[in-house]
């Protein structure tokens, strides 16, 4: 008997979906019909065989829910929804409409329950990092959470480093400066808004406040806690120092979990306004970059890897936090990963550049992301060189008018076409990246002999040649929907389905295709990367630059 709620669904979903949802409310009862054969990994009695994790991954122009499946040692995922985001402005400020999100990750969670057609382990969360929302004493959200983007932010980075040495900051906590850290937005709100302040009693990052929001347990993922320039990786605790310095009490902030934690069920009160049953939810790498190279198929200790995305984040897995001098010249981050690993890695611009710019072109063409690769490849090479991690590159009115802008002040032809501008984006970013991997080799004492790039920039294959005729490495693209991959495998591990990281990349290796780029063309790329190094030591010079070395 179809239960009155799920009935309901099943007029929403559409009569498509009344068989999976009886299988559904069979199952709940007890009365499983299907009478299908278990495998189990000789953990705890769990099973391989329709083990459904759901995972959502929300970024910052959109956020999706996909249902993984571990069956006989492949996984296999499937999307299950989309929803919107984007900043809003509140007050002059950019702001992210978080309750909006919760909102969608209820219709999620409806939504990903008609479709499983069996039961939903458990439920995973990654987001962006750095941003945070303010709690007050009964509990409740104080005000929207700003966005990292938002103008005050630079202004918050320069005076903070005058009350607290930059150096001293680098050797707590090891985290690359930029000026959206969560350290420098702190320090925004606690000079610009202290109000806010007074009203706090604890403050969570964006996946926090989601776990929250799901389960009403206030805890803080470690691969999240590391991206704030807040935390300590040697103490393995919040900084003392800097909440000295910040005028902020540490007691705002929460205890730290690794990856996998299992958090809690899902509220009561959201099982009966979504129809599900207790589900738990984990703390899964919740930084989308933590996420993303947890699913690295990567086999040794000899890669590095660039996650593609809005950002790119270019680096490599180590052991221990790697807090050197050449490390803090080289402003390199040390952010948290799964099994006490850390991320040496450093961000770059990414394909934020091109977004902007489709957008911008929106109203006289209607590109697709692969026609834009198309695009590039009808233009000539290396005629404009642009460096994507110019400041005013951060968040422009006019994307493409940016990009000529550079042109423009490094003495070069300017950029007129789409397809100029779009070729003169991907080669800047194949060439950056080769910038910080040169960087990275100075600072990394291991091997490096290939490169993993993961997320949607994997798809771009004019992109992934480019890295590879850049670098002079090998570069391997995929899984594309890496950030997913890992936030399910994630849980698969927190929940004793796979049994170590190594097992967990094993199976990732087996179930998604890997594209292969080798390396041509050495002395074109030779020449374009002098040029390249040439224009952004010119801007260095003019001090228009973000700072590279500390």
């Amino acid at each position: 008997m179809l239960s009155p709620f799920r009935a309901f669904l099943s007029f929403l979903a559409g009569e498509a979906e009344l068989h999976e949802l009886k299988k559904l409310d069979s199952r709940a009862s007890g009365n499983d019909e299907t009478n299908e054969s278990n495998e189990t990994n000789g953990m705890n009695g769990r099973t391989r065989q329709n083990t459904n994790y759901l995972a959502f991954d929300i970024g910052a122009e959109s956020g999706r829910a996909f249902l993984g499946n571990i069956k006989k040692d492949r996984l296999t995922i499937k999307e299950t929804c989309r929803f919107s985001n984007g900043m809003i402005i509140r007050n002059g400020h950019l702001h992210w409409d978080i309750l909006s999100l919760y909102e969608e990750i209820k219709k999620g969670i409806i939504k990903s329950s008609i479709k499983c057609g069996s039961r939903i382990e458990s439920i995973g969360i990654d987001t962006w990092g750095v941003d945070f929302g303010l709690l007050d004493r009964k509990g409740y959200l104080i005000s929207p959470p700003f966005a990292y983007r938002d103008k005050r932010n630079e202004l918050a980075m320069k005076k903070f480093l005058k009350k607290m040495p930059e150096k001293q900051v680098y050797q707590l906590t090891g985290i690359q400066f930029m000026q959206f850290n969560s350290i420098f937005q702190l320090y925004a709100i606690k000079t610009q808004n202290p109000e806010l302040l007074e009203q706090t009693q604890k403050l969570l990052f964006m996946p926090d406040l989601f776990n929250y929001f799901l389960t009403g347990h206030t805890k803080t993922e470690f691969t999240i806690a590391t991206t704030s320039q807040l935390y300590d990786p040697v103490k393995q605790d919040w900084a003392d120092d800097i909440f000295i310095h910040l005028g902020v009490p540490k007691s705002i902030m929460q205890d730290v979990v690794p990856p996998g934690t299992k958090l809690g069920k899902v509220k009561k009160s959201i099982q009966k306004e979504t129809g599900i049953s207790e589900m738990p939810v984990i703390a899964v790498a919740t930084h989308d970059t933590g996420a993303a190279v947890a699913a690295v198929p990567g086999i040794g200790e000899d890669w590095a890897f660039i996650s593609s995305g809005t950002w790119s984040i270019l680096g490599t897995e180590s052991k221990v936090p790697i807090i050197t001098e050449q490390a803090y010249k080289k402003n390199f981050t040390n952010e948290g990963g799964i099994n006490n690993t850390f991320r040496l890695s450093k961000n770059i611009m990414g394909l934020w550049l091109m977004q902007k710019c489709r957008k911008a072109w929106w109203k006289e063409k209607k590109y697709k992301y692969e026609d834009l690769v198309h695009l590039a490849g009808q233009a000539k090479p290396f005629r404009y060189f642009i460096d994507p991690d110019w400041s005013p590159f951060l968040n422009p009115p006019d994307m493409p008018e940016a990009v000529k802008q550079f042109c423009r002040i490094t003495g070069q032809p300017v950029p007129e076409t789409h397809a100029e501008i779009t070729r003169c984006i991907f080669e800047g970013l194949a060439l950056k990246y080769r910038y910080v991997l040169d960087e990275l080799k100075t600072v990394y004492q291991g091997p490096i002999r290939k490169i993993h790039i993961i997320g949607g920039g994997a798809k771009n294959h004019i992109l992934c040649r480019f890295t590879a005729n850049a670098t002079g490495l090998p570069v391997f693209a995929g899984p594309y929907e890496a950030t997913v991959i890992g936030n399910i495998m994630v849980q698969a591990l927190g929940r004793g389905t796979i049994r170590s990281t190594g097992e967990m990349r094993e199976i990732i290796s087996r179930s998604v295709e890997i594209k292969e780029y080798f390396p041509n063309d050495k002395e074109m790329w030779d020449k374009a990367y002098n040029r390249f190094c040439q224009i952004a030591m010119r801007l260095n010079n003019r001090q228009n630059m973000p700072n590279q070395e500390n």
